[in-house]
């Protein structure tokens, strides 16, 4: 299965993992309103077997089948240590 990846423009660290190349037609019209527009910066075989940093691969395809894309959004603060003010700063 071929994977496009998407960047929004509007909302850091956004992603949108699209089953077919620039075909918005599946995004909700208030989520794609709430991404705004949306850069093309990866594209890739997303097949059995292959790793994703951030996202669990299986349920990225299930949901690129199902639904025709997936949005991956970042860590909140509490999942995400590095947001906590360490006191390392001189």
């Amino acid at each position: 299965m071929q994977a496009y990846v998407y960047k929004s423009q509007r909302r850091p660290d956004t992603y949108v993992y699209m089953a077919g190349r620039d075909d918005f037609s599946c995004l909700p019209a208030p989520l794609r309103e709430q991404l705004g527009e949306l850069a093309l910066v990866l594209e890739f075989e997303l097949g059995p077997g292959r790793k994703l940093a951030t996202e669990d691969p299986d349920v990225v395809r299930r949901n690129l089948a199902d639904r025709g894309f997936h949005l991956q959004v970042p860590p909140s603060r509490a999942e995400d240590p590095m947001t906590d003010d360490w006191g390392t700063d001189a």
